[in-house]
């Protein structure tokens, strides 16, 4: 590769970071990339970690040693965090969203990959200290959000099935009881899809009484797996308490005036 200046070779190794949040990098491979010694390549990452600090987009951590390297944890917390909460919430709020039966319409979000990718770096930010091995969700609306969460954390999405595929193997099915129409429902997973005492974050898009996740949960007790917690987009205010403890939502849903049609939601700040 022809010389390039610093900063264009910052661009350019930033970028290779950045696509590859939670992988370890080795710092040869930067080396060999760019054609520079290895404490060339320690100057830089030290520049990119301090811009990313500084501007709350992330930091690099560093691994030592003959098998160590880079890798970029895309932490999404604090002020910029409840800045695109906030955002979120003033979309959520049109009063156009509003759907008979008081619920609101929320697809257009779930499907904004742009939005779905930052709120998800900040679920894995809430949870990185649960550090699991597996992400967990249900089709068919929370797998968007579910699929950025397991990329910040680079780790393996499973989705479970509302029934079995022939193609997928031999499987696992559960029935359980929705909380808050009491209808029962049917659970499906691959018995591939999740090793024993593997540690497993459940992600959903809304939860009202927390029938669905409490059903995941069980799903993966019966596949010997762990849960270390729970994360929705949005979550009901009522019921109270729910049929799980261990959740985080993003944000609190207080319900709708019918009369001035104002959608009462609210992010979950971070402190």
């Amino acid at each position: 590769m022809e010389k390039v200046r610093r900063v264009e070779r910052m661009v350019a190794m930033t970028k290779l970071l950045v696509d590859s949040p939670q992988k370890l990098i080795p710092l040869n491979y930067f080396c060999d990339f760019f054609g520079i010694a290895k404490s060339t390549v320690s100057e830089d990452l030290t520049c990119v970690r301090q811009s990313m600090e500084h501007f709350q987009l992330g930091t690099l951590e560093t691994v030592a040693g003959a098998t160590g390297g880079v890798r970029f944890i895309p932490h999404r917390k604090g002020p910029q965090a409840n800045d695109i909460l906030q955002e979120v919430r003033e979309r959520l709020t049109e009063p156009d969203r509003i759907i008979p039966g008081g619920f609101i319409y929320m697809s257009d979000i779930l499907y904004d990959w742009h939005v779905m990718t930052r709120l998800g770096e900040i679920i894995m930010t809430r949870f990185m200290n649960r550090k699991p091995d597996y992400i967990l969700t249900v089709e068919t609306k929370g797998i968007p959000l579910a699929v950025m969460v397991a990329r910040a954390f680079n780790k393996p999405l499973v989705i479970a099935r509302r029934d079995s595929k022939v193609t997928e193997g031999s499987a696992i099915s559960i029935n359980y009881v929705t909380g808050s129409s009491g209808r029962i429902q049917t659970m499906t997973l691959t018995k591939r899809a999740i090793p024993a005492n593997s540690r497993v974050l459940i992600v959903d898009d809304f939860m009202k009484a927390g029938g669905t996740a409490k059903g995941l949960m069980e799903l993966v007790a019966e596949m010997n797996g762990i849960v270390v917690g729970t994360g929705v987009l949005v979550a009901t205010e009522l019921p109270n308490p729910k049929l799980i403890d261990d959740y985080e939502a993003l944000f609190t849903f207080h319900g709708i005036n019918e009369t001035t049609k104002e959608i009462n939601i609210e992010p979950v700040y971070d402190s």
